[in-house]
């Protein structure tokens, strides 16, 4: 089976995503998609991963990448989300995408809606829950859309269907991805008013359940 990874820039990649979906036999292909384009298909799996980039900008790529989501996620292949991938299926099922409040940008609490208490991964995560975030837009649910969790600021995540996830924050964070992200985006850091070796400190016990998170969601959908 194959598991098609969508990046947007070199640096934000598959993270622990990688490892559960090789452990359920995917083999995972990678295409930096404003470089090479898109590939021919959507494969099995399909995991679009975070940038810094917003939907909204002109360039084709984004529109051609919408329609390549819209078309994956309407035939049923398991989609997930992450960052301004949540973005991008908000967008390509009719929901918009915009500024949020405020940029939220290391460990933030979220809650499980009545809806994600209900959900087949969403009704395994605590309440409040930490999660890793990094990400200055937000989106607005698409029609159809279940929101999953939440708080004050946004909603973090939804499903789309029985297959397709948006999710707000990186559940596949690891030390070397923070580490790699604010080397890429020191501007991000400084708005944020902290610091690496603070992020990092603050991140490091709340990542492996944020990794179970990943594996439940691997799980749910390739079953």
């Amino acid at each position: 089976m194959r598991a098609v990874c969508l990046q947007h820039v070199a640096f934000e990649g598959p993270g622990v995503f990688a490892r559960f979906l090789e452990q359920r036999d995917y083999r995972l292909e990678r295409y930096l998609v404003p470089e090479s384009g898109l590939p021919d298909d959507a494969g099995d799996f399909l995991l679009v991963m975070g940038g810094p980039m917003s939907v909204n900008d002109p360039d084709a790529w984004i529109r051609a990448e919408l329609a390549f989501i819209k078309k994956a996620v309407e035939s049923g292949i398991p989609y997930v989300g992450i960052c301004l991938g949540s973005q991008l299926l908000a967008k390509a099922l009719g929901g918009k995408v915009r500024p949020g409040p405020k940029l939220e940008l290391g460990i933030t609490p979220v809650v499980p809606t009545v809806e994600g208490r209900q959900d087949q991964v969403f009704k395994t995560v605590p309440e409040p829950w930490a999660v890793f975030e990094w990400h200055g837009e937000v989106f607005d649910l698409p029609p159809g859309a279940v929101p999953l969790a939440a708080n004050d600021v946004c909603i973090q995540a939804f499903r789309y269907g029985p297959k397709a996830y948006g999710l707000l924050f990186h559940p596949e964070m690891e030390q070397a991805g923070i580490e790699v992200l604010c080397r890429e985006c020191p501007g991000d850091v400084a708005r944020a008013k902290t610091n690496e070796a603070a992020l990092i400190a603050q991140a490091l016990p709340h990542l492996p359940r944020l990794h179970l998170l990943t594996e439940h969601l691997i799980n749910s959908l390739a079953s």
